[in-house]
């Protein structure tokens, strides 16, 4: 594993509002760069009162100008919602803004329900052009003429991704030699097939040599195992609401998350978010561990809800610590 890095959906807890999510989130990116993340990135989502990075460039901006090194993007950008050309502006500007620090990581999903998707982009065309405006976005932030330029974004060549949670993305970036981050954090079931499918079919590029993969996994970390396991019910509890329809902030943590959740909404729960660690320093360090040798990961990428944003910060800092021995060894 080359690096370690930080995934964040600026969460919202309850009893907070948006202005200090955001807050929270340039303060973590801060302490991220000091405990030696190597990136930072954000998450595009829409309709959702407990995610507050909607606007990502904007957010994104936020954090590359408050902290000094660290790469910064992100991930991702959900295309279907966007213009290609409106995205290369952006992040155009942004790289010039910020020389090198800054990735482009793009998904094919809406990131909200279709309604939304609906009002984000009213001309919804009903085949599925992501590949096409993929290409189209890689062309606008390079070299060559294109019928309409990007400024700026131009001759920018800003870094970027393919994310995926299935063997789609996985093709994909393989046929275009790009990088490729699976988002295992929620998502694992065909984890292993897709880096399978992306290692085995990449054509190396101009942008990239060989295949570069990145997976990410939940994280709640703290000084014991039982008091990581009482935070992490906060995005347990969450991800049960998002699944039965209600979506809200982020949750008050609870005792017994069995009192709150139905037990078979709470299996579902548990397998998504399964690709995860959660416990104390030593737990945490084995769960890694077992990750890292499994998959092999060219870098892995941690994410984590917890409404206490002491706590939160706590937790980051104490997986940096364990990440940084292990990518060292």
């Amino acid at each position: 594993m080359q690096h370690f890095s930080l995934l964040d959906l600026a969460p919202v807890p309850e009893g907070q509002s948006t202005a200090q999510a955001l807050a929270n989130t340039v303060a973590l990116a801060q302490a991220a760069e000091t405990h030696g993340y190597h990136r930072y990135w954000l998450a595009e989502h829409h309709n959702m009162p407990g995610i507050a990075s909607a606007a990502t460039s904007i957010v994104i901006g936020q954090v590359a100008a408050a902290t000094k090194s660290m790469r910064v993007g992100a991930g991702g950008v959900m295309l279907p919602n966007h213009a290609p050309l409106v995205v290369a502006e952006q992040f155009g500007t942004l790289a010039t803004l910020f020389p090198d620090r800054i990735d482009l990581g793009l998904g094919r999903a809406p990131g909200t329900d279709m309604k939304t998707a609906r009002a984000l982009r009213r001309h919804m065309a009903p085949e599925d052009g992501f590949a096409t405006d993929v290409q189209e976005l890689m062309a606008y932030l390079g070299d060559e003429p294109t019928p309409v330029q990007a400024i700026p974004g131009a001759g920018t060549h800003v870094p970027i991704w393919i994310l995926g949670s299935s063997l789609y993305g996985a093709q994909l970036a393989a046929q275009l030699g790009l990088p490729y981050a699976f988002a295992s954090h929620f998502a694992p079931a065909m984890l292993e097939q897709a880096i399978v499918t992306y290692r085995h079919n990449f054509r190396p590029s101009d942008t990239l040599e060989r295949p570069y993969f990145m997976m990410a996994a939940g994280v709640c970390a703290a000084p014991t195992d039982a008091e990581a396991h009482y935070h992490r019910t906060s995005q347990q509890l969450a991800f049960a609401r998002l699944r039965s329809g209600m979506p809200g902030k982020l949750p008050h943590p609870v005792d017994r998350i069995e009192d709150h959740v139905h037990p078979h909404i709470l299996d579902g729960v548990n397998a998504a978010l399964s690709c995860a660690a959660v416990g104390s320093p030593a737990t945490i360090r084995k769960q890694f561990e077992t990750l890292i040798a499994t998959y092999q990961p060219d870098e892995l990428m941690v994410t984590g809800m917890i409404h206490d944003h002491t706590a939160r910060m706590k937790s980051f800092e104490i997986a940096a610590e364990v990440l940084s021995d292990l990518s060292e060894n």
